[in-house]
């Protein structure tokens, strides 16, 4: 199963073959919980939102029309936390920056980490999505045009523009 790709892993599951499903989860459920989280800044959420995705999978498989596996994923999860905010009457856009816990260690990684995290926090969670889609969940410019409805060359345009902002940003807060 290791060699077989996401996308003929999902075709065997949308003829039928859940138990592969099991595959799927393994290789991706902490990419869908870290993006959640990273959007979210709730533990709790991110791992209910994890599972619903893949509940999703499985009942929206038939819809899969065999494109790129990881675009399709995304494209629940993002929708599945749309719908989350659209039902709790809380504004996506409002999220704002989220607080830190000190950590006790002085680990120069990890101060770096939070710093990250706080300048992502700033950005527009437009602009972190595409972000964190395209530089830490590896989804190609050609997927992300296709999950936000746009072409590559302005998804990518518009991720270096991010890109600059949150260095700005970073650099900031040093």
């Amino acid at each position: 199963m290791e060699t077989l790709s996401d996308e003929l892993i999902m075709q065997q599951v949308t003829e039928g073959n859940l138990d592969l499903l099991k595959v799927l989860f393994d290789r991706h459920h902490k990419h869908v919980y870290n993006f959640l989280y990273k959007m979210s800044g709730d533990r709790m959420l991110s791992e209910d939102l994890t599972q619903d995705v893949f509940y999703k999978l499985i009942k929206y498989r038939n819809s899969y029309n065999n494109g790129s596996f990881m675009s399709w994923m995304f494209t629940i999860t993002r929708n599945s936390l749309k719908t989350y905010y659209r039902r709790t009457h809380k504004n996506h856009e409002d999220i704002g920056v989220l607080a830190y816990k000190a950590v006790e260690e002085e680990n120069e990684t990890m101060e770096n980490h939070a710093q990250l995290q706080h300048a992502l926090n700033q950005l527009d969670p437009a602009d972190r999505e595409l972000v964190l889609l395209n530089r830490f969940q590896e989804i190609r410019y050609e997927d992300l045009a296709e999950m936000m409805g746009s072409t590559p060359g302005a998804i990518k345009t518009k991720v270096c523009r991010i890109l600059k902002k949150l260095k700005h940003i970073y650099l900031e807060s040093l």
